[in-house]
C-alpha cells in the first residue's frame, strides 16, 4: 500500500508531521490539509528521474488539478512549467511568479477575446483545431510567431471514459492523419510551428499505454518534420500519471518508467533525423501525481444511522470532494482519531464493519464509500479522505448554499491557513437584487 498515509504514536492520522485530530479542532471541519514537502518531493522525483535520462527535459505542472496559491509558488520555486488549459489558469500561474516562457496554453473552444488575451500576456499557445487556427491568424501578425498543435494520436486511457482525451470519441487536438497538412497550412499563413502536443488521459498507471501514445506521436511528429520541414523545439508527451487511490496499489516505479519513455523518445528522435545540435526538449504535464497525495479532506462524523442500511454521516459531501459521485472513484478513508485500527488490522484485533459513508448534500449519489470496511465508528470521530489534493477544491462548488472549506498548509509539524473558510455572506458576493424587488 503506497497511500502516503502516516499514523503517528497516539494512533491519529499525521500530515506533514503534524496531528490531524488537532487540526480539526483549530480550524474547523470540513478541511482541506496539504503537505508542503509531499508536493516537492513528488515534483523531485520525477524531474530527477527524467533528466537523469534526457537532460533537456521540463515539467509542465497541469495547474487544474489544484490553482492554490500557495500551491503553485511551491511548484514554482521548484522550478516547474505550468500547463494552463484556461485563460484564467494562466492569470493564476501569472500572478504566483511564473514568467510566461513558463506556460503553455491548451485550451479547446476557445473564444476569440480569450486568444487575444492569450496573446497580450506572451503565453505560448498550444492549438486545438485548425478554427483556432484560422481565428488566431485574424488576430495576431502570423509572421513568425511561434505556435504548437495538440494531435489526437488515436491512443485513450484513464481511470473513467470522462478522462480519456485521446481516441475517435475524444474532442481534443487535431487528426493525426491531417496532421502533415495542417502543420503546412501553419507555415503557408506565416506562422512558425515549433512545438507538438498529445494527451490520452488521466489517472494512468500502467506504463503501456503512455508508452504506446509516446511512440505514436513520435511517428506523427516525424512524418511532420520530415513532410512539412519542421524544426521542433519541444515535444509534448502530457501528463495523466496516476496515483494510488486503493490499498492495493502502489505508487508508479518512476525511474523504470523514465527510461523506457525516454528511450523511445530518443530512439524516434534518431529514427527521423531529429537528433541533431536542435533536438526538442521534452515536456511532460503531470497534475494530480504532483499534488493528489499531498492532501486529505478532513470531515467529521455527526451522524450514526441504523436505516436499510448504516449509514455514517458526515459534515461534507460532494460539494467539497466531487470524484466519487461524478467517476465513482475511490478514496481510502481513514478514521483519523483512530488511524491504528484502520488499516492491515485483522478481524480478530478490531470489529470492522461495512459502512455507507454520506455526505450532508440533498442528492441520493452523495456518498463518499459504499460497504466500506471501517472500525465500529462514533458520532464525534473524524475521518480522513486521503488523496484529496487534485480535483477537489478546484471541482467544489456552494452548491445547497455551503460556504466551501478551509485549506491549510502544513510543513514540519506547523500549519498556516492559506484559504479562509467561506461564510454564509459569501454564498451572495456579486449577487444583485432588482430594485424593483427590493423590499
Amino acid at each position: 500500500m503506497d497511500l502516503n498515509l502516516k499514523i503517528n504514536d497516539k494512533g491519529h492520522v499525521d500530515i506533514g508531521g503534524a496531528d490531524a485530530t488537532k487540526l480539526a479542532e483549530e480550524y474547523g471541519t470540513p478541511l482541506y490539509v496539504i503537505d508542503e514537502d509531499r508536493i516537492r518531493d513528488n515534483y523531485k522525483r520525477v524531474f530527477n528521474a527524467f533528466t537523469k535520462y534526457y537532460p533537456d527535459f521540463k515539467i509542465l505542472y497541469a495547474c487544474k488539478a489544484n490553482t492554490n496559491l500557495s500551491v503553485m509558488r511551491i511548484l514554482e520555486e521548484e522550478g516547474s512549467c505550468i500547463d494552463a488549459v484556461s485563460p484564467g489558469e494562466v492569470f493564476t500561474s501569472l500572478k504566483t511568479g511564473f514568467s510566461p516562457d513558463r506556460i503553455l496554453f491548451t485550451g479547446n473552444n476557445v473564444t476569440n477575446d480569450e486568444l487575444r488575451y492569450i496573446d497580450e500576456t506572451g503565453v505560448r499557445i498550444n492549438l486545438d483545431s485548425v478554427s483556432q487556427l484560422k481565428r488566431l491568424a485574424e488576430i495576431v501578425d502570423p509572421e513568425g510567431y511561434k505556435i504548437s498543435f495538440r494531435v489526437n494520436p488515436m491512443v485513450g486511457a484513464g481511470h473513467h471514459e470522462h478522462c480519456i482525451t485521446g481516441g475517435e470519441m475524444s474532442k481534443f487536438g487535431i487528426k493525426e492523419s491531417e496532421a502533415v497538412e495542417v502543420y503546412k497550412l501553419a507555415k503557408s499563413m506565416g506562422f512558425e510551428p515549433v512545438g507538438m502536443h498529445t494527451h490520452i488521459g488521466s489517472g494512468i498507471l500502467d506504463p503501456e499505454p503512455f508508452k504506446l501514445a509516446t511512440t505514436v506521436l513520435m511517428d506523427i511528429a516525424g512524418k511532420v518534420s520530415q513532410e512539412a520541414n519542421i524544426g521542433f523545439e519541444f515535444l509534448d508527451l502530457g501528463g495523466g500519471l496516476g496515483i494510488p487511490y486503493e490499498p492495493e496499489e502502489n505508487l508508479l516505479d518512476i525511474d523504470p518508467f523514465a527510461e523506457e519513455i525516454t528511450g523511445i523518445f530518443k530512439s524516434k528522435l534518431s529514427e527521423y533525423g531529429m537528433d541533431g545540435a536542435n533536438k526538442p526538449s521534452m515536456y511532460i504535464e503531470p497534475g494530480r501525481y504532483l499534488v493528489g497525495d499531498a492532501s486529505v479532506l478532513l470531515t467529521r462524523v455527526n451522524t450514526v444511522k441504523n436505516s436499510y442500511r448504516k449509514f455514517i454521516g458526515v459534515d461534507s459531501g460532494f460539494n467539497t470532494l466531487l470524484r466519487p459521485a461524478m467517476y465513482g472513484s475511490y478514496h481510502h478513508i481513514v478514521v483519523a482519531n483512530k488511524a491504528n485500527k484502520t488499516d492491515e488490522i485483522s478481524e480478530n484485533e478490531t470489529k470492522l464493519e461495512k459502512v455507507d459513508v454520506a455526505g450532508n448534500v440533498c442528492e441520493s449519489g452523495d456518498l463518499f464509500a459504499r460497504d466500506r470496511p471501517l472500525p465500529i465508528i462514533e458520532e464525534g470521530d473524524l475521518l480522513s479522505i486521503m488523496n484529496a489534493g487534485a480535483y477537489s477544491f478546484s471541482m467544489a462548488s456552494q452548491y445547497n448554499s455551503r460556504p466551501r472549506p478551509a485549506e491549510i498548509l502544513v510543513k514540519d509539524g506547523k500549519s498556516e491557513i492559506i484559504r479562509e473558510r467561506e461564510t454564509y455572506d459569501d454564498l451572495f458576493k456579486n449577487q444583485i437584487i432588482p430594485k424593483r424587488l427590493e423590499n
